[in-house]
C-alpha cells in the first residue's frame, strides 16, 4: 500500500512540508492536506490591487536567509525574485521624522552615536557609560528586551528605537519579546562572556554584506504559494477542520481523513494545542503557553504624483500620537509596484494584548490609516483604492522563557512517532524560518514513515 500522511494547516509552513513529503515519497504517496480556513496561504495573502498583485501579509523575506531564495530555485521561480530599491527607512518620535538608526541589532544600539539626535542627551550618556556598569547575565535565564535594554541604555532606547523594530516582526513590544527568542545573536553574545550590553551588540552585529537584506516576488507570494501546490500533488481539503486525532493500531486517526501513516500538525499555538490534547497531552500544554496577536494591513493606492517621501517606510515609535505602528511605502521600496505609476503604501495596526484597532471597522481603520499618513508625510490626498486584511492571531509572542517551552514542547513530540510539529510557534516568525520548519518536519516524517 502506498504511504499515506496528513497535514494539517495550509498557510507556508504545511505548503512547504507537503512539498518536501512528496518530493521525498514520490507519485505514489497520498497526502491529504486539511485547511480550515476558506483559502490556502496562512498569514502570506495576494490580491489583485489597482494595476497587480499586492502582498496584504507579510510582504518581504529576510534575504540573507538562504531558504526562500533555494526554494524559489527547485520551484522555478528564480525569475519571479526582486529586492528592493534601497532606499532607507524613517522613525517617526518624539512627533517627527528622523533617519532609522544605523548600528543597531533590532534597534539596540552599538554605541551612542548610532541613536544620536533620536534620543535626549542624558540618554546618550547613559549609553557612553553602559560598559563601565557593572553587570550581570544569567546564562541559565531570559528576560524581556524591554526589561534588558531598559535597564541598560534607558526608557527612550526601549520605545524609539527597540519597540519600533519588534512591533514589525512580532506584532508586540520589547516587553513581550524575550531576549533568547526575539535576538538570539544577542544572547549567544551574552553567554558567550560580553561584559556589557555594548559589548555584546558589537559582537552579534552581522558582518557587512553586499547581499541585499530583503527580498520578494515580482508576482506576490501568492506564486510562490500557486507552486507549492501544484507541485505538492495533495488533496487540498479548504475549509476542513482536522480533529479526533489519536493513535490507530501502529497508524494514525485523523478525523475526517481517517487511517493515516503520518500528521504533520502545521497550525498556530493554541490551535495545535487542542488537536494534541489526547495525543500528547504534555506538548499541548507547552503549545497553549504561547500567546498570539493580532493586527490588521490597510493597502491604499494614490494618484502617481502623490508626494511620498524617498524612503522605504515609517517605523512609528511607541507612545506617539498615531494609531499605526507603521507604514510601507511600496511603490518607493519596491522597483516592480513602482512602474505601476501609482503610490502604493501600507499602514499596519495592532499589537499584542490589544485588539481595538483590528476589530474596528473598515472605514474606521482607513479613516485612521489615512490621517495618520498625513501625519507623517503630509499626504492628505484621497486614496484611489484601499484594501483592508485582518490577521487575528497572526503572530506569536516570543516572551521570556519562549525557547524554553519550545524545548520542552519539542522533547515531548520526540516521544509520538508519526507525528510532527511545523510552524511560526517554534523557531521563527519569518517566512524563511516556515520554509525550514516545514522541512524539517517533513524529513522527519518521511524517515519514520518510509523506515
Amino acid at each position: 500500500m502506498s504511504v499515506r500522511v496528513a497535514v494539517v494547516g495550509g498557510g507556508i509552513s504545511g505548503l512547504v512540508a507537503a512539498y518536501r513529503v512528496r518530493t521525498a515519497l514520490g507519485p505514489e504517496a497520498r497526502i491529504i492536506l486539511l485547511e480550515e480556513t476558506d483559502r490556502l496561504g496562512g498569514k502570506l495573502r495576494t490580491v489583485p490591487f489597482e494595476g497587480g498583485p499586492v502582498d496584504v501579509g507579510a510582504e518581504a523575506f529576510v534575504g540573507r536567509r538562504p531558504e526562500v531564495p533555494a526554494l524559489l530555485a527547485e520551484l522555478g521561480l528564480t525569475d519571479r525574485l526582486v529586492h528592493p530599491a534601497g532606499a532607507r527607512p524613517l522613525l517617526y518620535a518624539g512627533a517627527r521624522l528622523h533617519p532609522m538608526p544605523t548600528g543597531t541589532l533590532m534597534g539596540i544600539p552599538a554605541d551612542a552615536e548610532a541613536v544620536a539626535g533620536l534620543v535626549d542627551e542624558a540618554t546618550l550618556a547613559r549609553i557612553v557609560a553602559e560598559p563601565n556598569r557593572p553587570f550581570d547575565w544569567d546564562r541559565n535565564a531570559d528576560m524581556s528586551v524591554a526589561a534588558l535594554v531598559g535597564d541598560r541604555f534607558g526608557e527612550q532606547v526601549v520605545r524609539r528605537s527597540v519597540d519600533p523594530l519588534l512591533g514589525g516582526v512580532y506584532s508586540g513590544l520589547s516587553d513581550s519579546a524575550g531576549v533568547r527568542a526575539a535576538v538570539p545573536a544577542l544572547a549567544r553574545a551574552l553567554d558567550d562572556g560580553a561584559t556589557s550590553l555594548t559589548a555584546a551588540v558589537t559582537r552579534a552585529l552581522p558582518p557587512p554584506s553586499d547581499t541585499p537584506v530583503f527580498g520578494t516576488l515580482r508576482d506576490g507570494y501568492g506564486a510562490l504559494l500557486d507552486a507549492l501546490v501544484e507541485a505538492a500533488g495533495a488533496d487540498v481539503r479548504v475549509g476542513t477542520a482536522a480533529s479526533g486525532l489519536r493513535r490507530q493500531g501502529r497508524r494514525w486517526w485523523l478525523d475526517p481523513v481517517g487511517e493515516v501513516d503520518g500528521v504533520i500538525v502545521a497550525v498556530p499555538a493554541p490551535r495545535a494545542a487542542e488537536l494534541l490534547a489526547a495525543t500528547a497531552p504534555a506538548a499541548a500544554g507547552h503549545a497553549a503557553r504561547i500567546p498570539l496577536a493580532s493586527s490588521a494591513v490597510v493597502a491604499m493606492a494614490f494618484d502617481g504624483d502623490a508626494e511620498l517621501p524617498q524612503n522605504s517606510g515609517i517605523l512609528v515609535a511607541t507612545g506617539e500620537a498615531l494609531a499605526a505602528k507603521a507604514f510601507t511605502l511600496s511603490s518607493r521600496k519596491w522597483p516592480h509596484l513602482a512602474e505601476r505609476g501609482v503610490a502604493l503604501v501600507r499602514a499596519s495596526f495592532g499589537r499584542f494584548g490589544d485588539d481595538t484597532l483590528v476589530d474596528a471597522d473598515d472605514d474606521q481603520l482607513i479613516t485612521l490609516a489615512r490621517a495618520d499618513l498625513a501625519t507623517v508625510t503630509d499626504v492628505v490626498d484621497e486614496p484611489v483604492a484601499a484594501f483592508v486584511q485582518r490577521w487575528r492571531g497572526g503572530l506569536p509572542q516570543y516572551r521570556a522563557g519562549h525557547t524554553r517551552i519550545v524545548d520542552a514542547f519539542e522533547r515531548e513530540m520526540a516521544t509520538v512517532d508519526g507525528v510532527e510539529v511545523a510552524g511560526a510557534m517554534l523557531h521563527g516568525v519569518g517566512v524563511p524560518a516556515c520554509v525550514e520548519s516545514g522541512t524539517t518536519a517533513a524529513a522527519r516524517l518521511v524517515t519514520r514513515v518510509a523506515g
